[in-house]
């Protein structure tokens, strides 16, 4: 019985990729992060849809102020810095930016770079402590900087393309459907 069951578990190919510390790539490891859950995802996308909704220079320094302080969030925990609510700054994120679109909330430029690189500390510290093993540090970092970028300029592509057409109306339908989904990702 014992060998049977030890060849059923070999045989299973989605076993041997299951375990950390064999990562092939940091960089592809670093590009999945952020893509590989919907918390991540959904936060990048908004910040760019929120950036493209406030315009001006806030089009460009409300993403690279996210950027910036999540690579900072990352660095922190590399060096051992853990917050004990990590994972529901997350999932905040997710509510509050997507309030932030429903509501079309405006702001100084600051405050939006304030608000945005507050929740990337929780998602820089996040890819910080979710880091395979074996993994250079610098390559996994670039690759999910890389997937942020690529996240937040779909978000204002889709942003301004939808500046074109009815922007208020799309940009505060998605802000909606991001909050109660960030809602409903909290109270899981």
């Amino acid at each position: 019985m014992k060998k049977a069951l030890i060849a059923t578990v070999a045989l299973l190919p989605g076993v041997a990729l299951a375990h950390t510390g064999h990562e092939v790539s940091g960089f592809i490891s670093g590009l999945a992060h952020p893509v590989g859950g919907a918390d991540h995802l959904l936060a990048m996308l908004a910040v760019g849809l929120w950036a493209a909704r406030l315009g001006g220079r806030a089009l460009w320094l409300v993403p690279l102020a996210f950027v910036a302080t999540m690579l900072l969030g990352n660095l922190l925990a590399l060096s051992g810095v853990s917050l004990v609510f990590t994972e529901q700054g997350i999932g905040l994120s997710v509510v509050v930016l997507g309030l932030l679109l429903a509501f079309a909330a405006r702001f100084v430029t600051h405050v939006c770079m304030a608000i945005a690189g507050s929740f990337a500390l929780f998602h820089g510290l996040a890819h910080g402590a979710e880091m395979p093993l074996n993994t250079s540090g610098f390559s996994y970092a670039a690759g999910f900087t890389l997937a942020t970028l690529a996240l937040h300029l779909a978000g204002m592509l889709v942003g301004k393309i939808g500046v074109e057409a009815r922007a208020a109306l799309f940009s505060r339908v998605a802000g909606g459907a991001i909050a109660l989904t960030g809602m409903a990702m909290v109270v899981a």
